[in-house]
């Protein structure tokens, strides 16, 4: 097999509104549900369940109206401002395509508004047409953590299918704005995240229901209609756009060979195929259906649900990858966060175990599964860099890109379509689980700490010029 990987592979980088770009009260944005998490200097690093804590709405009021507290993501890494000088930089780098969110409530700054907020729609005009002439491709996603808190506090989230009216009103504006630039749009941030970012992705609060996990799975109905309505309308208002969904990959290992640890292992896995089975096969499978009736979960769907399913599966998969667990039968339940840490993998300070290896499964698993293009939309180390000299010494970083590019490459070679590959993020900005600056995983560092501290100046990491050479080779570097 050739060293290179194909000619038409995307090399590139990504990154999320509410993570990189600030400017939380500019130009007619509304609050998010990004804007709430909190900074905690005491954080249990290995031990963090859900992203920002329980969110009752109480809580959500409070943070709204804190003026004390600091809260990472309303304010990023300014990227609202420098986006342009940390194009310039990427384009430097090499990439060959970006990807990045919308703030939804840039657009509609409570979510159910008729009109939108032309600023920000006239912000990512700018943002788009300065990614093409960085000579990159843009992968948009349309929600990535930032629904309008509104949408939280008066109509329930997703859990509430009006919901889904007003999520379909901001896609079509998207496509009908930036279809003619935008290829590949990826609706939701990984779709099977759930329960650990229910808030963030759902818009569902702690106590919204006596019965949390019938309301979650209702929601995450009510997300595989607002995905198949923005294929549906993509047809006629952008036909050129390839719509795709995410999964944030939790494949896991069986603990032991033991025939229990492997058939448990193999219903939890399949629980996590199951949110792109639906979107893939454009119907509910058996397993899942009979889930909900062990489990007493009855999920209301409309009468023209099916047909819309049916008729408007996702174009490509996206994927993100950090990790991998292992699955216990006598100590694991089939709740989606009951596994165990692998113990022949290195944790980093957040325990998250490097599995090169687990990349190539869970590509090959996907590919057998459904045979659709697929592009791995984030994958990276978060660590704690140490800044010296200008620069930081970061040997790690490339150890740990290096390995996983060679996984993708090996599944390349046993023929699978993979259409790009986007480092997670290739510049630091503010962490989604912790809200920590200090967990960075950029080649580029940005001068600023977990509480907004810092001149901002942007260096270049040694792993830059890693990554660099690697994209200047096409992946060959990778196997001298």
């Amino acid at each position: 097999m050739k060293s290179e990987f194909p000619k038409d592979f995307l090399w590139g980088g990504a990154i999320a509104a509410c993570q990189a770009e600030g400017a939380f009260d500019t130009d007619g944005r509304g609050p998010s549900t990004s804007d709430i998490h909190k900074y905690d200097k005491n954080i249990q690093r290995n031990n963090i369940s859900k992203e920002g804590g329980e969110r009752t709405l109480e809580n959500i009021r409070l943070a709204l109206a804190d003026q004390e507290g600091y809260y990472p993501k309303r304010h990023g890494i300014d990227f609202y401002h420098t986006y342009e000088q940390d194009l310039d930089l990427l384009e430097e780098l090499g990439l060959q395509t970006f990807r990045t969110s919308i703030s939804w409530s840039r657009i509609f700054p409570k979510g159910d508004e008729t009109e939108p907020n032309e600023q920000g729609l006239a912000f990512y005009d700018r943002l788009i047409d300065s990614i093409i002439r960085h000579n990159m491709e843009p992968i948009i996603t349309m929600a990535h953590y930032d629904m309008p808190i509104h949408l939280v506090t008066e109509y329930g989230g997703l859990a509430n299918r009006k919901v889904v009216e007003f999520f379909v009103h901001y896609a079509k504006m998207l496509l009908e704005r930036y279809g003619d630039r935008v290829k590949y749009w990826i609706v939701f941030n990984q779709v099977n995240l759930v329960p650990t970012v229910e808030f963030n992705s759902l818009g569902i609060y702690s106590g919204q229901s006596e019965n949390m996990e019938e309301l979650m799975y209702q929601a995450v109905h009510n997300q595989f209609i607002a995905c198949a309505l923005t294929k549906e309308i993509a047809r006629t208002v952008a036909p050129n756009a390839l719509i795709g969904t995410m999964l944030a990959d939790s494949t896991s290992y069986p603990a032991t060979c033991k025939p229990e640890d492997v058939i448990y292992t193999m219903k939890k896995n399949r629980m996590q195929y199951f949110f792109s089975d639906v979107q893939f096969r454009g119907q509910y499978p058996g397993y899942a259906l009979r889930y909900f009736e062990d489990n007493g979960i009855k999920i209301v769907q409309e009468p023209d649900d099916s047909r819309i399913l049916t008729e408007n599966k996702m174009d490509f998969l996206a994927v993100s990858y950090y990790y991998s667990k292992i699955v216990d039968a006598e100590k694991n339940t089939m709740a989606v966060n009951s596994s165990e840490q692998n113990p022949y993998l290195e944790p980093t300070p957040w325990d998250w175990r490097v599995d090169p290896l687990g990349l190539y499964n869970c590509l090959s698993q996907y590919w057998d599964r459904y045979q659709v293009p697929m592009m791995v939309v984030e994958n990276g180390i978060g660590a704690i860099d140490v800044f010296e000299d200008g620069t930081v010494h970061d040997d790690y970083r490339v150890d740990y890109y290096a390995k996983h590019l060679k996984a993708i490459k090996n599944v390349i070679d046993d023929g699978v379509t993979i259409l790009a590959y986007c480092a997670w993020g290739p510049i630091d900005i503010v962490s989604s689980s912790s809200a920590e600056m200090s967990k960075r995983y950029g080649f580029i560092y940005v001068d600023l700490d977990d509480l907004g501290k810092g001149t901002g100046k942007r260096f270049k990491k040694d792993s830059f010029k890693w990554y660099q050479n690697v994209i200047k080779t096409n992946g060959a570097s990778l196997f001298k």
